[in-house]
């Protein structure tokens, strides 16, 4: 972090309640205006004068020292340049008619949508594009980050595509305002440049048994270690991580086909092997059980010629077909 980024820290504005000033304002703008009746029927200009002038300046900046908030909604003001503070809590507010509220994520917001509607626009259409009213409100609700999915080589070199979603919330309103210029922009790009960083530490998948930790087997873990760096990386922001998960987790599509060849071969492998070790152990009982009720008595070629035909019987992908034997095996 650097030191611009530690210099602010965020103090709550305490402001009187904004409804009294607001209905003396009415009262007030009320009384003008009976003022300046008079001063037409009587001819007096003195009264005249009061009520226009009160009409044309005080009343209004009375009104642009209103400020009203929702639930979970800040706004971060400053006078001439300084901080004042931050205003939080539902409900109606006045604060210095001078002061400026300062959010740059919804100003950069506001000329991005501005210069897409300028783009689409037909200079022949003669339509006029307006620039809407930007919001200059906070909003401390927990919000979702989605980014697009990103083409990643894992710790094995295969490229893989994996997109995560980030639940977060703004913690300090001043550095999210005065560290950084547009703190959703900066916690995209942290994540991304995150999400580089924990893939590439990581293998895709690990073989059966093993103990190392692996993007498909172990999401939960990897999940966890990526909240962390995540929030390491935009602790200087005011952004407080609160979880990071895994929503898409594939092959990329230039050795998808391959790896699923890859994959049905270890299954092959796999079953192969269970079916071996089931028939050994089917072998092995019948050779005990013959030989322990004495049904028949096998000398050494025998049991290797019984336990070869046993095998193929049973470790066949087919229904093996029988022949009978109407003679001797010597």
């Amino acid at each position: 972090m650097n030191q611009n980024q530690g210099q602010y820290q965020e103090k709550v504005l305490r402001a009187p309640n904004g409804m009294g000033i607001l209905m003396l304002d009415i009262l007030l703008c009320i009384a003008a205006v009976a003022l300046i009746v008079f001063g037409v029927q009587g001819d007096q200009t003195l009264l005249l004068v009061i009520g226009i002038v009160w009409l044309a300046v005080p009343s209004w900046l009375l009104l642009c020292g209103i400020k009203v908030l929702g639930p979970n909604e800040a706004l971060v003001l400053t006078l001439f340049g300084k901080y004042m503070g931050t205003l939080k809590g539902e409900g109606i507010f006045f604060v210095n008619p001078f002061s400026n509220s300062v959010n740059p994520a919804a100003e950069s917001a506001s000329a991005a949508a501005l210069t897409k509607l300028a783009q689409e626009d037909k200079p022949s259409s003669g339509k006029i594009v307006k620039a809407a009213g930007v919001s200059k409100k906070l909003s401390l609700k927990t919000m979702t980050l989605n980014n697009d999915k990103q083409k990643i080589n894992d710790l094995l070199g295969n490229p893989i595509v994996i997109g995560i979603a980030v639940i977060w919330h703004i913690e300090d309103t001043a550095k999210a305002v005065f560290a950084v210029d547009n703190y959703q922009e900066f916690l995209s790009i942290q994540s991304d440049a995150a999400l580089r960083n924990t893939v590439r530490l990581y293998p895709y998948d690990v073989s059966e048994g093993g103990d190392e930790k692996s993007l498909r087997g172990s999401s939960q873990e990897i999940a966890e270690v990526l909240a962390e760096e995540i929030q390491q990386r935009v602790e200087g922001a005011g952004i407080k991580v609160e979880e990071a998960r895994i929503t898409t987790l594939a092959y990329a599509p230039e050795i998808a086909a391959a790896m699923l060849q890859r994959q049905q071969a270890s299954a092959v492998v796999d079953a192969r092997k269970m079916i071996v070790e089931g028939a050994v152990g089917m072998v092995e009982l019948a050779l005990d059980e013959l030989s322990r009720k004495q049904v028949v008595d096998l000398d050494d070629e025998r049991k290797a010629q019984m336990v070869s035909n046993l095998m193929v019987v049973l470790c066949a992908g087919k229904d093996a077909q029988p022949i009978v034997n109407s003679g001797s095996i010597y």
